[in-house]
């Protein structure tokens, strides 16, 4: 369920603002969309995980608390990362 060591680092190599960067919102976000994904998938074959989709409904929380500080600190940063991800339709 959780996503490997290679994937993250993929996912902070095409999200990172510069060189070592691992915590601006945009790297954050995309790691946690990946962990979201895996997590819907997992509940299309275990529909009874109570326990993990708790983690899952913190988790779109999470994201959803720095998209909105991301959209009120820097639109333009905003729009860029719904766009690569695909989130808001």
């Amino acid at each position: 369920m959780s996503i490997t060591a290679e994937r993250k680092q993929e996912l902070i190599g095409e999200h990172a603002q510069d060189k070592g960067d691992t915590g601006s919102p945009e790297v954050q976000v995309a790691i946690l969309t990946e962990r979201i994904k895996n997590l819907t998938e997992h509940f299309k074959t275990h529909a009874g995980d109570h326990h993990s989709r708790r983690g899952l409904l913190m988790l779109v929380n999470k994201r959803r608390n720095l998209l909105a500080y991301l959209r009120q600190k820097d639109e333009s940063r905003y729009q860029d990362i719904i766009k690569k991800l695909g989130l808001r339709k």
